[in-house]
């Protein structure tokens, strides 16, 4: 091939593998002319093996058949493909051993790096990262016990925003459908999503007290807790719904007790998954750029500067979060 391109073989090598040094864009084109020519294919497995790495970004998420999470693992996978790498997904179903399980297997395999959308980061996983000394990039959730960069959602601001907005259509009082009693207390947004509900309360000068519900995130379980809130004697007027997930559920409790929707209660959620437009009524609810975010969590996780040490202020990039208006508030 070096010789087709009239070049050395260094310079095929810097062609292919896109560096470590810059190729002069005529010597460039000759190497991919005798590249198409030659019909090569790289041989990826040998290419690992001489850099360590791999074209692989191990990404874990807590359950891809939420629809939040599997819309977030397919924005980082674009985003991913752009790079020229692809996405190898773990699913932790919210248990340390299997974040243990997949962050072993990932690491083994040399990932370029690690996407890591942790719900409670534990100890041993925390430990198993600085071992490996890999390049983690937090994605969603920030846990406590790893100081990693991380890409996030203002999500104690975007809650805030859609209990305000709830109040002001002038809704009585507004209660908070929250998570359970395992959801981390710092760094899970749906323990800024309650914190923005409860900031958002105390400016109206409105009490929070036997206001919260826990409800796991999924709409499934969320319908059944649902189900108990509205048929209790002190229905609330309004509910914000800190995932999407949990909002849909709840709409399908309010169906099936005939309970109008907004006319007998209002509902908000959070997150603007693709379904929030389709809900009956459609889902009020808080957005964020998802891809963005992903393209920025890749970018970072492949950059060589990330572990440069910096202040936690530099490693958090966060994203600005919008209300997204619907008529499942009051908006028609």
């Amino acid at each position: 091939m070096a010789r087709l391109a009239g070049t050395s073989t260094a310079v095929v090598s810097y062609v292919i593998n896109n560096g470590p040094r810059p190729v002069a864009p005529a010597t460039r084109e000759r190497v991919l002319a005798a590249i198409k020519e030659l019909g090569y294919r790289p041989d990826r497995v040998a290419q690992a093996m001489a850099s360590r790495r791999t074209d692989l970004i191990g990404l874990i998420v807590p359950d891809a058949r939420q629809p939040f999470f599997a819309e977030m693992a397919h924005a980082v996978e674009w985003a991913a493909s752009e790079r020229g790498k692809m996405v190898l997904v773990g699913n932790s179903d919210y248990v340390g051993e299997r974040e243990v399980h997949y962050l072993r297997a990932f690491l083994g395999m040399r990932v370029s790096g690690l996407i890591l959308v942790s719900h409670a980061l534990n100890d041993l996983a925390a430990a198993e990262i600085e071992a490996w000394d890999a390049r983690v990039v937090l994605l969603h959730e920030r846990p406590e016990a790893i100081d990693d960069v991380a890409v996030v959602t203002d999500d104690l601001g975007g809650a805030q925003l859609a209990v305000r907005h709830l109040l002001e259509h002038g809704y009585e009082y507004v209660a908070c459908m929250g998570g359970t009693a395992e959801t981390p207390a710092v760094g899970d947004p749906v323990s800024d999503h309650v914190e923005g509900w409860k900031r958002a309360m105390k400016e109206a000068g409105l009490s929070t007290e036997g206001r919260l519900f826990e409800a796991p995130y999924n709409r499934y379980d969320a319908y059944r807790v649902a189900l108990e809130i509205l048929s209790g004697p002190r229905r609330p007027p309004a509910i914000f719904c800190s995932t999407d997930d949990q909002a849909i559920g709840l709409l399908r409790a309010a169906r099936e007790l005939r309970i109008d929707v907004p006319g007998e209660l209002a509902v908000a959620g959070f997150d603007d998954i693709k379904e929030a437009a389709l809900a009956d009524p459609p889902l009020t609810t808080v957005a964020s750029d998802r891809s963005a975010m992903a393209r920025a969590a890749v970018d970072l996780v492949l950059d060589d500067g990330l572990r440069v040490a910096g202040s936690r202020r530099e490693r958090l990039k966060v994203f600005p979060s919008r209300l997204v208006l619907r008529q499942s508030c009051g908006c028609q």
